[in-house]
């Protein structure tokens, strides 16, 4: 793995981290509508989803497992925004009945494939720095 590729790794977590701690203390940011009408706050929401999983693609070795469903799961994380506002008809995502626990779980559901996909790839890039060095 280079330097460049740790570097961006690096950048998008701490893009990511950013993000949510804007979320958790509830920052004024949050509530301010973008153009279109959608809230800050899904976008940010947004961005710690795909960050994190374009954290895993740029971390794990080409040409291994780990790459290809990172990449799924990278797709995945792109997809969530546009498919949440689908499944709750609004900007705002307000669920109504049995739609508020189906998109709790895939968001949940989205939220482990990230992190473990995140995980995977950075054991998969040390394993593969160890094994270059032996050379």
């Amino acid at each position: 793995m280079t330097i460049a590729r740790c570097i961006a790794a690096a950048v998008l977590l701490a893009l990511a981290v950013l993000s949510m701690l804007l979320l958790l203390m509830g920052a004024a940011v949050v509530g301010v509508r973008l153009p279109g009408g959608l809230p800050m706050g899904n976008l940010l929401a947004a961005l710690v989803f795909v960050a994190t999983a374009i954290a895993a693609c740029v971390l794990s070795p080409a040409g291994t497992r780990v790459v290809r469903v990172s990449r799924w799961v990278a797709a995945g994380a792109v997809a969530w925004l546009p498919l949440s506002i689908g499944l709750a008809g609004n900007l705002d995502l307000n669920f109504s009945g049995d739609r508020g626990s189906t998109w709790l779980v895939s968001s949940l559901g989205l939220l482990l494939a990230i992190l473990a996909t995140l995980a995977w790839a950075t054991l998969a890039a040390w394993r593969h720095a160890i094994r270059t060095r032996r050379r």
